[in-house]
């Protein structure tokens, strides 16, 4: 199933958020665009250097493939969020096949750059029909990538959309998150849909 990233990305961000009522988590690093991430050739080097050590390292299996991962995540009691009573947080993840990139996303819920989405719309995309201009016009852009072993093609590439949002007192955290990965095939078309919502808004 193509959303075993989110259990690190579940992980980060909570202990994160946890740690901003002690005043502040992670660093503040720079968003990463789509024109500065080149998948198959940008490496764990570049992401490196570019924005330091990483808030957490680790690895995870895909597909039969072992990848190395990056989080950079940063959240603030102070900074304003997109909805009320949301503690704002922003992460960015990366992986890494052979020190390779092969996929990344980003999420926020800072109001300046949040990527929260309508999942209601998810529906209208059609497989083997709707074309990515089409899915961007419907839901926007995405905030990642991935390609093989992120997903089971070899040829196909996929657009990632992820929101994640904080809620509650440092005793009773609540977690909400929405993934929609779409894929597409050689042609521009969709090729699959994987959306999963968990947890209280």
């Amino acid at each position: 199933m193509p959303i075993a990233m989110v259990p690190l990305l579940r992980g980060c961000l909570a202990v994160a958020v946890a740690l901003v009522f002690a005043g502040c988590a992670g660093s503040n690093f720079s968003r990463q665009s789509d024109d500065t991430l080149v998948l198959g050739r940008t490496s764990h080097q570049e992401i490196l250097q570019r924005l330091g050590a990483p808030y957490r390292e680790g690895t995870v299996t895909k597909n039969g493939k072992q990848l190395k991962t990056l989080t950079y995540a940063y959240s603030t009691a102070g900074g304003t969020p997109a909805y009320e009573g949301v503690t704002p947080s922003r992460s960015q993840g990366f992986y890494f096949l052979d020190d390779k990139l092969v996929g990344y996303e980003f999420t926020s819920s800072y109001k300046d750059d949040h990527t929260d989405f309508d999942g209601s719309k998810v529906s209208a995309i059609k497989n083997g029909a709707s074309t990515r201009a089409e899915v961007i016009t419907l839901i926007g852009s995405p905030g990642g990538k991935y390609v093989h072993p992120l997903i089971v093609s070899t040829n196909e590439q996929a657009d990632v959309y992820l929101y994640a949002h904080v809620t509650g007192s440092a005793f009773n955290l609540k977690l909400h998150e929405k993934l929609l990965i779409v894929t597409y095939d050689p042609r521009g078309l969709v090729s699959n849909v994987d959306y999963k919502e968990s947890g209280q808004k």
